[in-house]
C-alpha cells in the first residue's frame, strides 16, 4: 500500500508544480515532470522561477535588436551596452 501512496503524493506534487510552470507562461508536461521526479525541489523550483518575457527590454543603439535589460553586449553587433535612459527602458510585464 505504501507505493499507491507515494505515487498519488507523486502525482499530487507534479500537478501542482505543473499548473504554477504553467501560469507563469512555462510548459505544463515539462513543469509536471519536473515536480513529479523531484516532488518538493521541483515545486521550489516553479515558485522561484522567474518569467523571462516580464523582464525590462532597451533596444540596441547600432543595430536596434530589441535585448534584455541585464544584456552587456548585443549578441548582433557586439556594440557594448551601458545603463540606458530610464524612458527608454520598456516593461513588458506592466500595463
Amino acid at each position: 500500500m505504501g507505493g499507491v501512496d507515494y505515487l498519488i503524493i507523486v502525482f499530487f506534487f507534479g500537478l501542482a508544480t505543473a499548473i504554477i510552470g504553467k501560469s507563469k507562461g512555462s510548459s505544463f508536461f515539462v513543469w509536471f515532470l519536473v515536480g513529479a521526479v523531484l516532488p518538493i525541489l521541483g515545486l521550489f523550483a516553479v515558485i522561484f522561477y522567474r518569467r523571462e518575457k516580464d523582464e525590462p527590454e532597451r533596444l540596441c543603439p547600432r543595430c536596434t535588436k530589441p535585448l534584455k535589460l541585464y544584456v552587456q553586449v548585443c549578441p548582433r553587433c557586439g556594440e557594448d551596452l551601458y545603463l540606458p535612459d530610464p524612458a527608454a527602458v520598456r516593461h513588458p510585464g506592466v500595463r
